[in-house]
């Protein structure tokens, strides 16, 4: 199993910029896919970005393209999501979740509490 916590969430203003954290325990981390969800009040929980287990290959939703990067260290039991240029619209609670290689957040067994994230205009 792996248990996961995130931070580096707070309020920033339209423009600016946030990395969030994801700390993993457990010696499996390095086994698994990591994304990063998010979930905006009253809308559906929806992927932002992946990265495979060896960190090799990324993915990022259409919307995060561009200002948003996704990484890991295998050492640390660590990912992270760097966010710049960030929009009101990307307000929301953000998730970060381990699992398969893959867009669906079914595919993520393990989740973390999530960190707010709200952008001023």
């Amino acid at each position: 199993q792996v248990q996961l916590v995130e931070s580096g969430g707070g309020l920033v203003q339209a423009g600016g910029s946030l990395r969030l954290s994801c700390a993993a325990s457990g010696r499996t981390f390095s086994w698994y896919a990591m994304g990063w969800f998010r979930q905006a009040p009253g809308k559906e929980r929806e992927f932002v970005a992946r990265i495979s287990s060896s960190g090799s290959r990324t993915d990022y939703a259409d919307s995060a393209k561009g200002r948003f990067t996704i990484s890991r260290d295998n050492a640390k039991n660590m990912a992270y999501l760097q966010m710049v240029s960030l929009k009101p619209e990307d307000t929301a609670v953000y998730y970060c979740a381990a699992g398969s290689d893959a867009f669906a957040p079914g595919k993520y067994p393990y989740w973390g509490q999530g960190t707010q994230v709200t952008v001023s205009s």
